[in-house]
């Protein structure tokens, strides 16, 4: 059980997952390569609205990474242009769709210092098993993450499968209108 006192947070990491915002449905011939498939043009503004509001609840952010997906770093700009103090964009594997969450625990020991907030960005049901493994120790999806939607964890015992704790689940659109 997961201990109820508050931890001294200056030595937590955070790490927000952030879904990718609407994308275009999938279309073997308008994009024979799916990492290609846009965010739609409603997709984009919801997107840019849900971007502010994670900003309000997760700033500053140290490290900023995504998918190499055209939907996720569309995503992960939008995030970055609302921050006043943005850190440069990353792109990592780990991310890709269709990929496991393992290796984004790897990823995350390597480079995630205590007291940095990491945002994440990337597809389902990756983000998904990443929150499950993380609360759990199992990949096994625990939450649902809507496009554009987040959630926040906090590992205060370094990052690893089943040490986080989970901060904050929200919608796209509890983060754009506010609710947060």
């Amino acid at each position: 059980m997961a201990d109820p006192r508050p931890s001294d947070t200056t030595k937590n990491v955070r790490v927000v997952v952030f879904r990718h915002g609407p994308a275009e449905d999938r279309d073997p011939i308008r994009w024979p390569n799916d990492a290609r498939r846009p965010l739609t043009n409603k997709g984009k503004s919801q997107t840019r609205r849900a971007a502010k509001g994670l900003v309000r609840v997760a700033d500053p952010v140290d490290k900023l990474a995504s998918s190499a997906a055209e939907r996720a770093v569309a995503t992960a700009h939008m995030v970055q242009s609302a921050l006043d103090d943005p850190p440069e964009l990353e792109t990592w594997p780990e991310l890709a769709p269709g990929n496991l969450a393992n290796p984004i625990f790897d990823r995350l020991k390597r480079v995630a210092r205590a007291g940095q907030e990491v945002v994440l960005v990337g597809h389902d049901p990756t983000l998904a098993e990443f929150v499950g493994l993380a609360l759990t120790g199992d990949g096994v999806p625990v939450v649902r993450l809507t496009k554009g939607g987040a959630a926040c964890l906090e590992f205060p015992v370094g990052v690893r499968p089943g040490g986080g704790r989970l901060v904050w689940l929200l919608t796209r659109k509890q983060l754009a209108d506010g609710s947060t």
